[in-house]
């Protein structure tokens, strides 16, 4: 019989307690409250530089960072602004405007977090925002109302702000029209002559909330002239913009309003991949003016849309907070320009 020696256990690696802000203390030589001031960034007491510079030296010394539940529970609420993942592709000129608010909120003290819960939406979506406790949440596109609005409220957020076409009863808004968007495309193709307008439409369903106002307002554009509108369903994919291609001369237009660049850019490539000339034979416009449009050949017209800083938001945001009790603003804050090039 074999007999297996007994072996003492490896010595555990001694447990380094977690520094406090008393152990920063005692390291800057200052008191505890001198520590909280520096490192919350309190503007009421009025700390001296050297001060502040050895709090900070001694902090990053002992590895001390700030525990946000304890700061929460001193301030009566937290600092975290939830900010829901769009669950559709947004483009390169949405990513840049939420990368903006997010620097803007940081530096005004807010930890900002993307909420990616896929699937959810209205008051399912409210309620699972709702356990995280936000001081704020930034709601972009449609699907909450006023019960999501009120559920969130009451779970201890100061401030809920919608992204979207319409106002929500109890949030504050930012007002983007789309149908401007299409307004403004209806009427420059007008002006350019052309009159068989086709509207391309995503088939993706989370983009209807910009592609419908976006075809209403072409429509609106059209209406009492000679011109005729068809609305061309499209996928994001190349076999699709081939198909379509394939087909684009049975459908008889002359001109398309591709919904924004990437579409343009990939009906573009189509089209002329079937020999069909831009803008001879079609005219194309694309939306948000990204500066790969600029380097097609042709250059592709497209309408520039305005957005509100980062900033700007950040700061309605942060009044919100500080003012829970304040009538709920609304901002129109979606500009939009044609920029006319030669795709059309």
């Amino acid at each position: 019989m074999v007999q297996i020696p007994k072996t003492s256990a490896p010595p555990q690696p001694a447990q380094r307690s977690v520094p406090t802000s008393a152990d920063v203390a005692r390291l800057a030589g200052v008191s505890r409250a001198t520590v909280s001031y520096v490192l919350n960034n309190t503007s009421a007491v009025r700390i001296s530089e050297p001060t502040r510079r050895r709090v900070h030296r001694a902090a990053e010394e002992l590895g001390y960072v700030p525990h946000a539940a304890a700061r929460s529970l001193r301030a009566g609420h937290s600092r975290m602004v939830l900010m829901p993942a769009p669950d559709v592709p947004v483009g390169p000129l949405y990513s840049q405007f939420f990368n903006e608010l997010q620097w803007a909120l940081s530096r005004l003290e807010y930890t900002v977090v993307q909420y990616g819960g896929l699937g959810l939406r209205g008051d399912e979506a409210a309620r699972a925002w709702a356990e995280l406790r936000p001081v704020a949440v930034l709601a972009p596109g449609g699907g909450l109302g006023p019960r999501g609005v009120s559920v969130l409220k009451r779970s201890g957020a100061r401030a809920v702000v919608t992204i979207g076409p319409e106002r929500i009863e109890g949030a504050h808004a930012l007002l983007m029209d789309h149908q401007e968007v299409g307004r403004g495309v209806g009427v420059h193709l007008l002006a350019r002559g052309y009159r068989r307008v086709g509207v391309l439409v995503p088939e993706d369903p989370g983009l209807e909330i910009f592609s419908r106002p976006r075809l209403e307002g072409v429509r609106q554009a059209l209406a009492g002239t000679d011109a005729t509108l068809t609305e061309v369903p499209l996928a994001f994919d190349e076999k699709a913009a081939a198909d379509l291609a394939g087909r684009w001369r049975s459908l008889g237009l002359d001109a398309v309003f591709a919904y924004n660049d990437e579409f343009a850019m990939l009906l573009m490539r189509a089209l002329q991949d079937e020999g069909i000339g831009i803008p001879g034979e079609a005219a194309v416009v694309g939306a948000d003016d990204l500066m790969l449009g600029r380097l097609l050949r042709p250059r592709l017209s497209t309408v520039h849309l305005q957005l509100p800083s980062g900033r700007e938001l950040a700061e309605l945001v942060d009044r919100a907070v500080r003012e829970p009790a304040g009538e709920p603003e609304a901002h129109a804050v979606l500009g939009a320009e044609v920029v006319h090039r030669e795709s059309s």
